[in-house]
């Protein structure tokens, strides 16, 4: 009965995550290939906290974060993503999750860290959802709180993912990318404007992110070429 009920559970998660539903996939292997120039981004020092972001809404960061937490997790990585878009929150409907409590009411000191760490059927993988919308998003991602909260994870954990709202939209991205160690932007192929990408790079090297690359999806090869695009709803 157990056996039967978490195969459906990983069918239910596999609908957004390629990383799941395929391993072997080209796609499965590009965001191993993404796992592996973020390990050699930074030699000097380890690399534990990691921003997930994109110019503008609708490029797919969100499934991106989603993806390079699995990746990470399949290294037998212990890997936390949390649901830093306190504003328009998904990581709870990718892994089939409540969103009743999660960062919002840690960083209010409504919850403990214990009540807002949730097990996913990915060996390895947490997640810690938005939890209910504050009216004050920003000033609880640059709090003394969320500080306290990076320290408290990096005890645990051996890498804590941030998926966060979009740069051009609100201040949040800049924010709480000068407090980790490495940021990736996502654009998307044939709708992310050149301008925009310019600006969000801009917007992030002001707030003195740390940036280690971009992922460009939904690109299109030649007809000799795979189709590079991500698996499921893009956010």
């Amino acid at each position: 009965m157990f056996k039967k009920k978490k195969k459906k559970s990983l069918q239910s998660v596999a609908r957004k995550l390629i990383t799941v539903a395929n391993p072997k996939a080209i796609v499965s292997e590009q965001f191993r290939t993404v796992r592996t120039n973020i390990n050699f981004s930074v030699t000097d020092e380890e690399l534990k906290t990691l921003l997930v972001t994109s110019s503008a809404p609708s490029e797919g960061k969100s499934t991106s974060a989603a993806n390079i937490a699995v990746v990470f997790a399949q290294a037998k990585k212990k890997v936390v993503l949390i649901d830093a878009d306190l504003r328009k929150p998904t990581i709870h409907h990718t892994f089939h999750k409540t969103n009743g409590i999660g960062l919002s009411n840690l960083l209010t000191r409504q919850a403990v860290l214990t009540e807002v760490i949730q097990p996913t059927e990915v060996e390895g993988l947490h997640i810690m959802t938005s939890g209910p919308i504050p009216p004050n998003p920003a000033e609880l991602l640059g709090s003394k709180t969320m500080d306290a909260l990076i320290e408290e994870l990096k005890e645990t954990f051996d890498m804590i993912i941030f998926d966060v709202p979009p740069v051009l939209s609100v201040a949040d991205a800049q924010i709480l990318a000068n407090k980790c160690d490495g940021t990736i932007l996502v654009l998307s192929s044939g709708s992310t404007e050149k301008d925009s990408a310019l600006k969000a790079k801009e917007a992030l090297e002001t707030s003195k992110a740390r940036i280690l690359g971009t992922i460009l999806n939904n690109f299109v090869m030649g007809k000799d070429h795979y189709y590079y695009q991500y698996y499921g709803e893009q956010e």
